[in-house]
């Protein structure tokens, strides 16, 4: 399935992950964040092609900055477990 970013599900799940994330890209840089406001992309942590179930799901979302998103190009896989982590303690943040 081609993914449409106009489509209004897919829009209101890259809200909500930026929402959850307050609006900044959540890229580990030493002791903290990137901290980006500008260039948002909510990246799927969980591969769109290959996890149908998830695509939607805002835990398989989270916030990066175009910079930051770029960087993990071709190598996702690496950061799955810690961009997991990042959003299970911003899910549990209020």
């Amino acid at each position: 399935m081609k993914r449409n970013y106009d489509d209004p599900v897919y829009k209101q799940w890259r809200r909500l992950v930026y929402a959850r994330d307050k609006y900044r890209c959540q890229m580990p840089k030493g002791k903290k964040c990137c901290g980006n406001k500008r260039s948002l992309q909510a990246h799927h942590i969980k591969k769109w092609s290959t996890a149908s179930a998830l695509r939607y799901d805002t835990r398989n979302g989270i916030t990066l900055c175009w910079d930051c998103h770029k960087s993990i190009s071709k190598k996702e896989h690496l950061y799955e477990a810690l961009f997991m982590e990042i959003v299970r303690k911003n899910g549990k943040q209020k």
